[in-house]
C-alpha cells in the first residue's frame, strides 16, 4: 500500500462513518488537530502513540499503523498553480503578499527565514456580521542564515544588526 491509498482508505471511512475532524482529533489527542489532519493527509507523520490511537479508531493492521509513523513524502498539490479555489487563494496571498512578508520579517529579525518545521499553525473562525472570517495564525522560528567563511569581526548568522 502507498501513502496516498492509506489517506484515501482514511478519508472513506469518515465519509462512511460521518465524522468531523474534530471528532478525529479528539480521539487521537495529544497534538494540534491541525497536525493531525495534516497526518491524515499524509502530510506529517504520528508519533507512536498517536499513531495506534488513529489506528484503533480507523481499524488499520499493523502496517497501516506503522505507515502513519513514518516520515511522508511531502508536498500535496498535484499542479502549480494549484486549481482548487481555496488553496488557490492561498498560493495567490504568497504571490501578492510573499514580498512584503519577506521584507518585514527580514527589517525585524534580519537575513534569514520562518520555519515551516519549527512551526504552530491555528485556525480559527472569527464571527463578523457582514459574514464570518476565517482567521489563520502562523507562527515559525525565525533561522537566520549561516554566514560561513567568516573573519572574526563578520557576524556567523545573519541575526539583525544593532
Amino acid at each position: 500500500m502507498k501513502r496516498e491509498d492509506l489517506t484515501e482508505k482514511l478519508l472513506d471511512i469518515k465519509r462512511e462513518k460521518g465524522w468531523t475532524w474534530k471528532y478525529i482529533q479528539d480521539e487521537i489527542g495529544g497534538l494540534s488537530p491541525i497536525l493531525i489532519t495534516a497526518a491524515c493527509m499524509g502530510q506529517m507523520k504520528l508519533p507512536k502513540a498517536q499513531a495506534k490511537k488513529a489506528a484503533a479508531l480507523f481499524g488499520l493492521d499493523l502496517s497501516e499503523e506503522r505507515m502513519l509513523n513514518e516520515p511522508p513524502y511531502r508536498g500535496s498539490i498535484p499542479q502549480m498553480p494549484p486549481t482548487d479555489p481555496l488553496i488557490y487563494r492561498l498560493y495567490e496571498l504568497v504571490m501578492v503578499y510573499g514580498t512584503t512578508f519577506k521584507e518585514l520579517i527580514q527589517e525585524e529579525f534580519g537575513d534569514g527565514i520562518m520555519s515551516a518545521i519549527d512551526f504552530n499553525m491555528d485556525m480559527a473562525r472569527e464571527a463578523n456580521n457582514k459574514g464570518d472570517r476565517v482567521k489563520l495564525t502562523m507562527s515559525g522560528k525565525f533561522l537566520p542564515y549561516k554566514y560561513y567563511g567568516n573573519d572574526d569581526a563578520t557576524p556567523e548568522y545573519g541575526f539583525k544588526e544593532g
